[in-house]
């Protein structure tokens, strides 16, 4: 067998293994030359192999296959062979449609240590993302949680929105997660490989706030000895994030919609244009559409930032997503700490779900936070929670002994189906009055309905 024959097999062989993978798989040179590209590659993204391979693959998907995550665009230094990358990647395919993938590029080196190319293998979970948001079975999206109904549907906008570079703005009250948000976005979006820079409108003196944003030259005012880059120009490639927006002055409003408009923004003191490639999400806990009405925030940058919407409610109206976050912060406080963390009971539990959250989420982390210091024993007690909280509740059950654990509430009394429909149904899907039909705590049918479906899909008919 002559060397060139052995050659043609082990090619053969190794197509026929790669075929065989339930991974996409894309293979290419420091160049970007493809070189090998399997049958599940070619059914996730609708490229023949014959169309991929021998050429660039930003020519074949006319655009960075992996987007702003891409390590090989033109001017890009790769940052190879130093291990491997994973992260989630939205594509666009042949056809047009949109696909999620959780994507892993390695790095291929020679035994000489030699750095050859990139294997990059790729998972289509597009389907079995779709059909939890469908049964509203997720309740941890890029690190928000949350499996009410209104959280499923951001959940979708995040996907939905997170393929175009289009602007979005986030209402909601205060703590209520709105950096979280824009920060999923920038995430699994095509600038997730660039800076996520947030900016708080309000925290900015007047006097400095353009500086801030957009930098400024030599010798432009008093101090500044040298030309400096502003948020937007360290942005460059990734996200801005304009949080409180509504606080700035409208000298600067100016500015930014002229930067929306043309793309450029001149520094102050400058003459020169400076171009960047920035993705813009704003966010603010007033209403925009008040302040404008107020003449205190510009009506045509309003409708320039509210291209995509998002709302974020606030805690008091997805209260049975109380047990999951209190779970969450458990344990984070569990993975920060090298002691014991306590668990929480149910009166406690009882108490949360009857408080307001004026601060929302953000509030609920620090409650969290004050009982796990403050618990004497194993078990976080009504009289462990901060005093606005308890303020005006009866302690005197203080001393029960029935914890709740971060993975289940112990029920007081044995919930089925059909006996939860029936209390449901009766009270006209008041979970409060529910519970009281039923003979147990709130906690315990809030958790009842976060750990089955049916009840709660019918719930949500009333």
């Amino acid at each position: 067998m002559t060397d060139l024959t052995r050659s043609i097999l082990d090619q053969d062989n190794l197509n026929l293994v790669l075929d065989n993978l339930k991974l996409g798989i894309i293979v290419h040179t420091p160049d970007r030359i493809i070189t090998a590209f399997n049958k599940e590659a070619e059914r996730i993204t609708g490229y023949l192999k014959e169309e991929v391979i021998g050429n660039d693959c930003h020519k074949v998907f006319q655009a960075p296959f992996c987007g702003g995550k891409c390590s090989f665009c033109d001017g890009c230094t790769p940052d190879f062979p130093f291990g491997a990358k994973e992260y989630p990647l939205n594509i666009i395919t042949k056809d047009g449609s949109t696909r999620q993938l959780e994507m892993t590029v390695s790095a291929i080196v020679n035994p000489d240590k030699i750095f050859k190319g990139v294997l990059a293998s790729f998972r289509d979970v597009t389907e079995s993302f779709n059909l939890s948001l469908k049964a509203e079975n997720i309740s941890n999206f890029a690190g928000i949680i949350g499996k009410d109904k209104a959280m499923q549907d951001i959940f979708r906008q995040i996907r939905d929105v997170a393929l175009y570079n289009y602007p979005v703005h986030v209402s909601g009250d205060t703590g209520t997660g709105k950096e979280r948000v824009a920060y999923a976005i920038h995430d699994i979006s095509a600038y997730g490989n660039g800076a996520f820079v947030p900016v708080n409108c309000g925290a900015l003196p007047e006097g400095i706030v353009e500086s801030e944003l957009f930098g400024h030259v030599k010798g432009a005012f008093t101090g500044a000895i040298k030309e400096r880059k502003g948020r937007f120009e360290l942005a460059h490639k990734g996200t801005l994030f304009l949080d409180e927006v509504a606080d700035l002055p409208l000298k600067t409003q100016v500015k930014i919609l002229r930067f929306l408009q043309e793309g450029t923004f001149e520094k102050v003191g400058g003459e020169k244009k400076v171009s960047v490639d920035v993705r813009i999400i704003s966010a603010a806990n007033k209403n925009l559409k008040a302040e404008v009405a107020a003449g205190r925030f510009r009506e045509d940058l309003f409708y320039r930032l509210n291209v995509i919407p998002i709302h974020l409610p606030p805690l008091r109206q997805r209260k049975s997503d109380i047990p999951l976050l209190a779970a969450h912060f458990l344990k984070e406080a569990e993975q920060e700490s090298k002691n014991t963390i306590p668990t929480l009971t149910n009166e406690a539990l009882e108490i949360m779900l009857d408080y307001h959250w004026p601060g929302n989420v953000r509030e609920l982390k620090n409650v969290i936070q004050f009982s796990v210091v403050r618990s004497r024993g194993n078990k976080i007690l009504p009289s462990d929670l901060p005093m606005e909280i308890t303020r005006n509740k009866d302690l005197t059950f203080q001393n029960a002994d029935r914890p709740l654990s971060r993975e289940t509430i112990t029920a007081r009394g044995k919930l089925d189906i059909e006996s939860v429909k029936a209390a449901v149904k009766q009270t006209g899907g008041n979970k409060s009055k529910a519970a009281r039909v039923l003979g147990v705590g709130r906690a315990t049918l809030y958790r009842f309905f976060a750990q089955n479906d049916e009840i709660k899909n019918f719930a949500d008919h009333f």
